[in-house]
């Protein structure tokens, strides 16, 4: 597994390239004169998570491909005990880690500490490709914190977690790009997948849309778990993104940064 991490950065950095472009080709929205701003900050926060990982591995060598490894050579973990074939334990881990960030999605918009900390990615005045990056520093921390707790108990393979990953990179990348696909399209890939069209009714100011929707790869969590809104009240065009009383300060990086610890 040496060469992981330049596999899922290369993959990362190709799809990131490859969705800008496309959303420039096909906009779903009109674009912001704002635009540049907000790349420079969403894409330095998603500079600084990546320092923050980095920084945990140091303390913490185990994420959570290691932990995957570190499970396996200890025989820990659900799977590690049942001895199935080997692509059923990854298709069934690659089901309830995507299922489990749903939770923690979920989880982030009810308890107010964490929704302190989540609003920076919503707090963003537009959606496309660089949002799916916009993610505060200790949010990215909890949340891999959360996985490797997740990988120990239940023991996937280090593939599993590598395919998850990339999955789960991928398809947030695909569904916050202002991509606009055809709508015969979008109702065919939304059955399994979260489309643009679907995640974007999670980024509304309205609370009964910004509260649904929770998915970032699968769809199928949010119509089992009756969290499904198909489309904004206001159509894509006149719905309003972000948070409803935001201006233009989320397009600031320190702000950005600071806003968990301010009183709104």
């Amino acid at each position: 597994m040496e060469n992981e991490s330049l596999v899922r950065l290369a993959m990362f950095v190709g799809l990131f390239v490859l969705f800008a472009i496309a959303e420039r080709l096909a906009p779903r929205r009109m674009v912001h004169p704002r635009r540049p701003r907000r790349w420079l900050t969403n894409l330095t926060i998603s500079v600084l998570n990546t320092v923050t990982l980095r920084a945990l591995a140091v303390g913490l060598p185990l994420l959570a491909v290691g932990a995957a490894l570190d499970a396996s050579a200890l025989g820990w973990g659900l799977f590690n005990h049942l001895g199935w074939p080997g692509w059923v334990e990854v298709l069934l881990a690659v089901l309830i880690l995507d299922f489990a960030i749903w939770g923690q999605h979920l989880i982030t918009h009810k308890i107010p500490l964490l929704w302190r900390l989540h609003r920076v990615h919503h707090a963003d005045t537009d959606i496309d490709v660089t949002t799916a990056i916009r993610f505060h520093p200790v949010e990215i921390a909890l949340s891999m914190l959360l996985k490797i707790g997740l990988v120990y108990l239940l023991g996937p393979s280090a593939l599993a977690v590598i395919l998850f990953e990339i999955l789960l990179n991928g398809t947030a990348l695909f569904n916050h790009s202002n991509l606009r696909l055809p709508l015969a399209l979008d109702a065919v890939l939304r059955k399994v997948l979260v489309t643009p069209d679907m995640h974007r009714v999670h980024h509304s100011v309205l609370r009964e849309e910004h509260d649904s929707n929770y998915g970032f790869a699968l769809s199928i969590w949010d119509r089992m778990m009756g969290t499904y809104v198909a489309q904004p009240a206001k159509g894509h065009d006149e719905m309003t993104i972000g948070l409803a009383w935001q201006d233009d300060r989320p397009t600031r990086l320190g702000w950005s940064l600071l806003l968990p610890f301010r009183r709104r």
